[in-house]
């Protein structure tokens, strides 16, 4: 056979294939319900539901086999290299001996370590009952990330940016359902080591659910993985949990009260527990936001990072300055 017919019969050959799928893709499809519906052309569509975000559903992560894995997962991998990374100690347990669960754990928040710290050194009869209230905007952007957030650290999303009607009830009802809330007032990480301003959350859901707010108070965590840091450091944190607040005050007022009520903390881990509550009694908290003055100022107060070890080898926070 020639060289020219067998181009000609390859020739044919396709033109009889796209020819064929041409005529069944002009065939018009089989009418409902052997075919798929049709969608009028004068009615428009709804919008597409999104599924990440405030809308992702954790529903899953808070089944009983998912939280046998997650508590297996946090006692062989979490606990073991929080300890090794943050090297806890905690203080303020006792506190919790006569608190009956839910409640809300209201702690300050400087770095990603916080949520996974505080977990590690609950008591077990929080420690794997407690939901962590999560930005959706970070922490529920791809599917990959917020089924692993929500698995590890049986996180919901919130909206920390406007006001959610969906966040807020979710929230409301887990705490009915028995789950104590682990929530960071201040909406966000903290930008230079202090403290911002607090939100209502914490306040509006203990007065809604009357259940007590523990505060919480973490040091440390932001001198090992600040906010846009690309590495971590490894030194020691602690964690002092005190003495719950119960619910008595209108939500704008116990907004307030929180907040004083970790500042005295941070006093308390600061120096010493009688020392803060002098100084407590006598309204003189060291403010948490820290002091008024420039940039250099503040992180000159909160004392020499883990690069500064080798010249400041016990290095502490320099404020309140100490007569």
């Amino acid at each position: 056979m020639s060289t020219d017919g067998a181009r000609a019969r390859l020739r044919a050959g396709a033109s009889g294939l796209l020819g064929g799928r041409a005529r069944l893709a002009s065939r018009s499809p089989a009418p409902f319900p052997l075919g798929p519906p049709t969608w009028p052309a004068s009615v428009p569509r709804p919008p597409k539901r999104s599924e990440l975000g405030v809308d992702y559903e954790t529903e899953w992560a808070r089944r009983y086999p998912v939280r046998l894995a997650r508590a297996a997962y946090n006692e062989i991998v979490t606990r073991p290299l929080i300890a090794a990374i943050a090297q806890p100690s905690v203080d303020g347990l006792d506190r919790l001996e006569a608190v009956r669960a839910p409640v809300i754990f209201a702690a300050n928040h400087s770095s990603h370590l916080d949520a996974p710290l505080v977990l590690s050194v609950l008591p077990e009869r929080f420690r794997n009952k407690t939901v962590t209230l999560g930005a959706a905007d970070y922490f529920f952007t791809s599917q990959l990330r917020a089924a692993y957030f929500a698995f590890a650290t049986n996180a919901v999303p919130i909206e920390r940016v406007k006001v959610s009607r969906r966040s807020a009830q979710q929230a409301a009802l887990l705490l009915e359902e028995g789950w104590s809330l682990l929530i960071f007032p201040e909406g966000g990480r903290s930008s230079d080591g202090w403290a911002r301003e607090h939100r209502g959350g914490a306040a509006w859901l203990a007065a809604r659910g009357e259940r007590p707010v523990v505060p919480v108070y973490i040091k440390g965590t932001g001198r090992l993985l600040p906010r846009g840091a690309r590495r971590l450091y490894l030194g020691k944190t602690s964690v002092t949990f005190g003495a719950p607040i119960q619910p008595d005050l209108p939500a704008r007022h116990l907004v307030a009260r929180i907040e004083s009520a970790i500042a005295a903390l941070a006093d308390e881990a600061t120096t010493d527990w009688w020392s803060a509550r002098q100084r407590a009694a006598r309204a003189e908290t060291p403010d948490l936001r820290g002091p008024n003055g420039s940039e250099w100022r503040r992180a000159w107060a909160l004392g020499p990072s883990p690069k500064d070890r080798a010249r400041h080898p016990a290095g502490e926070r320099r404020w309140p300055p100490r007569a």
